[in-house]
């Protein structure tokens, strides 16, 4: 197992670290996943609507974007999370900076296990998911 973090053009959050890995593992073995390679790139705006341009053709901003490398049981990957838009997100759903940045770490992981959330329904089991998800976070 293999998590790493990276802060490109801002500085990185304030996070535990050793205790988020531990609440990824966690959460990959209740969905019956082994954590491999998983790179958590933090950054700003600019940066995540460049790689939703550059490899996704989206040009629009968005919170994270998840590749996907996974085989087998082992999920594997590299998520931009855009701490702009968590910043503003957590003002725009009244929950602190350091809660919004939880639910969108551990989205990127639900991502990875098969979580899909296209449509309205998969959006609420998505939701449901990060929910029981962040519910573990205080165990761990």
């Amino acid at each position: 197992m293999a998590i790493s973090y990276f802060a490109e053009e801002i500085k990185m959050p304030a996070i535990k670290k050793r205790t988020i890995s531990q609440w990824i593992k966690t959460v990959a073995d209740s969905y019956g996943k082994n954590v491999g390679e998983i790179s958590y790139i933090f950054c700003n705006d600019n940066r995540i609507l460049d790689v939703n341009r550059q490899y996704l053709q989206h040009d629009y901003y968005t919170d994270i974007i998840t590749f996907d490398y996974s085989e087998n049981n082992r999920i594997s990957g590299d998520i931009f999370i855009s701490l702009d838009t968590v910043k503003s997100n957590a003002e725009q759903y009244g929950q602190t900076f350091e809660n919004e940045l939880h639910r969108i770490i551990i989205h990127g992981i639900l991502h990875l296990c098969g979580i899909k959330d296209k449509g309205e329904k998969e959006r609420a089991e998505m939701t449901r998911c990060e929910n029981l998800a962040l519910e573990q976070l205080k165990t761990v």
